[in-house]
């Protein structure tokens, strides 16, 4: 314990915020369905020391401010799951939790390794207390097997971004907190099936104000299942645990540590944000002679976008719209907004797609967009183009990444964009808002 209270001093210290999160009963490595650690009444899970622990973890820590939040348990799993005693002992461990320590945030985990929560849509949680409680999914590309690697990029991404909506994510238009609690990639950077997740999972945070954490920080351990200094290849710092394991990795995360809405960020209208996942990057422009540019989304541009009209404005001067000048050239701002190179619409299952008619131009290919051009990256990684659109449906080959760009919508202030991009870069994002 004292191990303990020494970490959580030291992360104090340093302002930053603590989330306790309750792994597993028996010490290991975590998580297998028959490790005995899986659900209550398993070997090592007794339902009875579970609650006596959280119960001793949340008064050890009722005074610590920093201290925010109690996750009740990682990854409920294995073959003796069910959502009736999901629910007689999540309660009782979240009561438990309260009556220690009223001021923390209670986290309840679902099933399927933190997958599935779907079983509350039809019958709520009963807790005593109210406004504090919140619940956490993971979502990780090995949770979907090797679909995002063997299929079509968008078709996998509307497929299973919908099937996490339906499991989890539906519980914030029924008003609950929901807490992206682990997601992350391979940072060598050459694991396809977690590269095309992730630019859809980072689309989806962005597009849901998600607040999240990321896994992982650590860049090695001591030992770990029996492997000593075994290298952490999904971790944020190299293997010495020194710099960065990936630079472009870490870019790409920060614009989703900075909220997007919500308390604290109230302009009367909200505006639009063309946010290019694959880089962490947002379309925004120098000047007004200059074609557009991919950039920090702190310097961001208040678009607005009118779908019935597909017209891609400056919220601020809507004259002054999204315009395609062909195959390979830079997109640019200017009039008009009512002809064929300037009505954009979002297509492709994923919807990450921003194209516009265009006849003149040719794509071949399975899955190519005939006669649509899409935004793209340039060849120089930095500039805004239109090239025929690629990947929208059937190829399972091809990369659609660098045409993949979210409309999100935002009520930060325009200048509190540039005040954002002073702030420090944060490792892990810790966004819970007042509840």
């Amino acid at each position: 314990m004292a191990y303990i209270q020494a970490v959580v001093s030291s992360l104090g210290e340093n302002n930053v915020m603590v989330i306790l999160d309750n792994h597993v009963s028996k010490p290991g490595w975590c998580c297998d369905n028959s490790d005995g650690n899986g659900f209550f009444g398993d070997g090592y899970f007794e339902p009875d020391v579970w609650v006596d622990g959280l119960t001793k973890m949340a008064t050890m820590f009722a005074g610590v401010p920093h201290v925010v939040g109690m996750s009740l348990r990682n990854e409920l799993r294995g073959p003796r799951q069910n959502s009736n005693d999901w629910y007689k002992y999540m309660q009782r461990g979240a009561e438990a939790v309260h009556a220690a320590n009223p001021r923390v945030l209670v986290i309840l985990s679902g099933l399927s390794f933190d997958n599935d929560l779907a079983f509350l849509n039809s019958r709520q949680v009963s807790l005593s207390f109210a406004r504090k409680a919140a619940f956490e999914v993971h979502w990780y590309s090995f949770s979907n097997g090797q679909e995002w690697a063997a299929g079509n990029p968008n078709e996998v991404c509307a497929r299973i971004g919908a099937s996490v909506s339906r499991r989890a994510l539906y519980l914030l238009d029924q008003g609950w907190p929901v807490f992206l609690s682990e997601f992350g990639v391979d940072n060598r950077g050459g694991n396809a099936n977690d590269n095309r997740y992730y630019g859809c999972a980072a689309a989806v945070a962005a597009d849901l104000d998600l607040d999240w954490a990321l896994w992982t920080l650590q860049g090695s351990y001591y030992l770990r299942q029996g492997v000593l200094d075994l290298d952490e290849v999904y971790g944020v710092l190299d293997r010495a645990w020194s710099r960065p394991r990936n630079d472009t990795a870490l870019r790409r995360v920060q614009p989703l540590q900075r909220p997007l809405r919500g308390p604290g960020y109230a302009e009367a209208e909200p505006y639009t944000v063309l946010f290019h996942p694959a880089t962490g990057l947002c379309v925004l422009r120098r000047s007004l002679a200059q074609p557009l540019e991919l950039g920090a989304c702190a310097d961001t541009e208040a678009w607005e976008y009118a779908p019935q009209q597909g017209r891609l404005a400056l919220r601020d001067s809507p004259l002054m719209c999204l315009h395609a000048q062909g195959a390979g050239q830079p997109v640019l701002l200017g009039t008009p907004c009512d002809d064929d190179m300037s009505r954009w619409r979002l297509v492709s299952d994923s919807k990450l797609h921003v194209a516009v008619n265009a006849s003149s131009s040719s794509s071949s290919g399975s899955g190519s967009g005939g006669g649509m051009l899409c935004l793209d990256v340039g060849a120089d990684g930095q500039s805004v183009v239109t090239s025929p659109c690629r990947c929208l449906s059937a190829d399972n080959s091809c990369d659609p990444e660098s045409q993949w760009f979210k409309l999100v919508s935002s009520t930060r202030s325009v200048a509190a964009n540039s005040m954002l991009a002073e702030l420090p870069v944060k490792l892990v994002s810790s966004k819970i808002r007042s509840l």
